[in-house]
């Protein structure tokens, strides 16, 4: 089943400060252009919860992403290799790089197109905040986050970019976010839950992490099995408990420990794992409450198993 072209999105601003704007139209030709195989093919543009990227679905096999900022041929040749790296390892389905093309005056920005992986995300699938015991998909998670941990580094370490590293370097964001947020949330429970979980040591190894192991990146069977993974562009080295994040986004306490028991994860890890969900939440719910109404009620639904969870809070 195709995700769903109109309906998960409904947006009553822009969510970047300067956000590129592509029709469909001027979308369709930049493809032919760049891509003559792909010409005469429909081109459709998709309501998805993404922040970072327009979608624009290519017949029945590829995707167009046209960066909502301005973003250099490089950084999107580097998430393409990342993505390309990302599917030849990971043990479920993923997008594959067709090319990257660069921007022009009428839009600023290099962008790219990939193969298209069939299937509803786990945010179309599963968008209430108790989606009932989901034990296998615990299973796949598992599979998935083993199967990363175990490829080769090849010499790299973490880059410095974004989550990932010292969680003690998103102090001044964490209080930004606590202080947008008292409307929203039990800001005196989360801060404290923050000071107590932000304090683990880095554990001194890295793994290989997909680094943003979200619902709208996981694609799901009809019986709720993990069918594909998309958005690997971001692939690399990283606090191995970073992909854990996905524990709290999309499962309920028992999946929860069935994924912790399975990856052999033990309290440090596991809570340096609630740390980073706890950060990547925390600037969901405000940053996007306007803007993408799916985005910020992830984040509200992760903080609240988050400041419910009593292998945390106890």
């Amino acid at each position: 089943m195709d995700r769903p072209r109109a309906g998960i999105r409904v947006l009553t601003e822009d969510m970047h400060p300067g956000q590129l704007r592509v029709g469909e139209a001027a979308a369709a030709a930049r493809i032919a252009a760049a891509f003559p195989e792909l010409a005469g093919l429909p081109v459709s543009a998709l309501a998805t919860p993404g922040t970072v990227n327009a979608l624009f679905r290519i017949g029945a096999t590829h995707v167009a992403r046209f960066p909502l900022q301005s973003t250099a041929h490089a950084e999107i040749a580097a998430e393409a290799a990342a993505l390309e790296e990302f599917a030849a390892v990971a043990p479920f389905p993923a997008p594959v790089p067709l090319g990257v093309v660069d921007g022009d005056a009428a839009y600023p920005s290099a962008w790219s197109v990939q193969t298209w992986v069939q299937g509803r995300t786990a945010a179309e699938a599963l968008p209430d905040a108790d989606p009932g015991p989901l034990p296998g998909l615990a299973d796949d998670l598992a599979h998935l986050i083993g199967a990363l941990r175990r490829a080769s580094l090849r010499g790299r370490s973490f880059d410095g970019r974004g989550r990932g590293g010292d969680l003690r370097v998103h102090e001044e964001w964490m209080t930004e976010c606590f202080a947008r947020s008292e409307h929203l949330l039990d800001v005196a429970a989360a801060r404290s839950l923050w000071a107590r979980l932000s304090r683990i040591p880095h554990p001194g190894v890295e793994v290989l992490s997909h680094r943003d192991l979200i619902p709208p990146n996981l694609v799901l069977s009809e019986d709720g099995r993990l069918d594909g993974v998309l958005d690997g562009g971001s692939f690399g080295p990283a606090d191995p408990s970073l992909d854990l994040v996905i524990a709290w986004h999309l499962l309920g306490l028992d999946d929860r420990r069935r994924l912790r028991a399975a990856l052999g994860s033990d309290d440090r890890e596991w809570r340096r794992g609630g740390a980073w969900a706890l950060q990547q939440a925390m600037g969901l719910g405000w940053y996007y409450e306007r803007t993408n109404p799916v985005m910020a009620a992830l984040g509200l639904r992760t903080m609240g198993r988050l400041l419910e969870d009593p292998d945390l809070v106890g």
